[in-house]
């Protein structure tokens, strides 16, 4: 996915340009994907209100006429991994320890300040400069963030404290500038119009998994996994862009299959429409969208299944 970028720090003129990996980490739920959309200016990561809504390490890049930042929005850490899919999501976030300029480590305040928080650990392993990310500062009272600074200041090295509300654009800007000063000057890894590293069947998929995570309750949306068979990009006979693609979404039992299914098919009916709607908006195109549920057994634990939907390798 290609597009103009428009955002940028304002009031910056930097020289020479200046180029790094900032990466983004976090617990689950604490606005690591939010973060980055504003960051980027884009909507490059699917955000709903559950956790584990991102599983995959994704790319977004802001560039501006004396700088590219390459952002790394990363899946939230799992304290307790339960499955095969929980560590290689893992294993996503600890590599990023190993490829950053910067990191951005992001901190939910409306959430219990604890201890043993396993990416206390994880941040040991980095050499490189640290942010703390306050979140949510539009929820909390000062007082809260004055306790939660003087909290992680004694459980981490952190170079700068910055206090945020990714979700209401609250410092963002100055956050940019921020991180603007802790890259080192280099050459743009990515062309200026670049946003992602990513391709858009990999969105599209994408786009399918948020409304399954919106529209079905419990398990279900935690069973699923969504793989993009055919994607074909075409014209009408009215001369029209017209996108046909072919989607399967796997789910682990036959209970669970039913219920995406729905009554005399209703549930998915509704699941193609949602998904086709913003499908189109992001693909600029009308969407033709055939959408198949099948059973694979335990997917979340088999590592054929896991290497074919993008979790290793």
């Amino acid at each position: 996915m290609q597009t103009t970028v428009n955002s940028q720090p304002s009031a910056v003129n930097v020289q020479p340009f200046r180029t790094g990996f900032v990466n983004i980490i976090g617990r689950p739920n604490a606005g690591k994907s939010t973060l980055m959309n504003a960051l980027v200016g884009e909507r490059m990561s699917i955000i709903t209100h559950k956790p584990q809504t991102t599983r995959h390490r994704i790319i977004g890049i802001l560039t501006g006429e004396n700088f590219q930042m390459v952002f790394s929005d990363t899946p939230g850490y799992v304290k307790s991994p339960t499955y095969k899919m929980h560590k290689a999501m893992n294993r996503f976030v600890e590599g990023t320890v190993e490829d950053a300029d910067l990191m951005l480590f992001v901190f939910d305040m409306t959430e219990e300040l604890e201890a043993d928080n396993p990416l206390i650990e994880v941040l040991k392993k980095t050499e490189v400069p640290i942010l703390l990310i306050l979140n949510k500062k539009d929820l909390v009272a000062e007082q809260r963030i004055q306790d939660a600074t003087g909290w992680w200041k004694k459980h981490g090295k952190f170079d700068e404290v910055i206090a945020i509300s990714a979700l209401k654009d609250i410092e963002s800007s100055a956050l940019l500038e921020k991180i603007l000063t802790y890259l080192p000057e280099g050459e743009a890894y990515y062309p200026p119009d670049q946003l992602t590293d990513r391709p858009e069947r990999f969105f599209v998929s994408e786009i399918i998994r948020e409304k399954i995570l919106k529209l079905y309750d419990d398990e279900i949306p935690y069973a699923c996994e969504v793989s993009i068979e055919d994607f074909k990009e075409a014209k009408t006979n009215a001369g029209e862009d017209i996108a046909r693609i072919r989607a399967t979404i796997f789910v682990m039992r036959e209970t669970q299959k039913a219920i995406l299914l729905g009554k005399g098919g209703a549930a998915i009916k509704k699941l193609g429409t949602y998904a086709r709607k913003d499908i189109e908006m992001f693909l600029q195109s009308k969407v033709f969208l055939d959408l198949t549920v099948k059973v694979r057994d335990n997917w979340r634990d088999d590592e054929q299944a896991l290497e074919r939907f993008g979790y290793l390798g």
